[in-house]
């Protein structure tokens, strides 16, 4: 059975402007930015706007404005990082590892043979989010 939703997750409170974040991409819809405890140099958090615990209890309109930008994101991460491939993760509830219960798409470029960095609690320099988003939305630039 699905919890309510919080409105004080912190995926909100990046939405509201309480919380900084590298954003690499906005449109009326979703929100896309660098995640800050990275499974691989360029992941990116795509999350809609609108208030939704997981994919279980979204509208399906909802769904249907996140997952272009979803792709729009991936095939930019992988111009942007050379990346051999995309790995798109969505968890819904905690028993399947969610976390952060705010919808949310985790795109990550993907190498050959680099193994995924643990999701640690450990966060990234900053700097390295500034510049790895940098380079993602010169890729989305480039796309246009």
């Amino acid at each position: 059975m699905s919890m309510a939703y919080d409105p004080g997750n912190i995926f909100a409170k990046i939405l509201k402007g309480d919380i900084p974040s590298h954003g690499v991409y906005e449109d009326e819809d979703t929100y896309a930015f660098m995640d800050v405890m990275p499974q691989a140099p360029g992941h990116v958090l795509v999350i809609p706007k609108v208030p939704s615990r997981n994919m279980l209890d979204a509208d399906p309109a909802v769904l249907a404005k996140v997952i272009p930008v979803v792709q729009k994101i991936a095939r930019a991460a992988q111009d942007a990082f050379e990346a051999d491939g995309i790995f798109i993760a969505q968890f819904n509830e905690p028993a399947a590892g969610q976390t952060v219960f705010h919808l949310h798409f985790h795109v990550i470029p993907r190498h050959e043979d680099q193994p995924l960095r643990p999701h640690t609690g450990k966060m990234e320099d900053g700097a390295v989010l500034a510049a790895n988003a940098e380079k993602l939305r010169a890729a989305l630039a480039q796309a246009v």
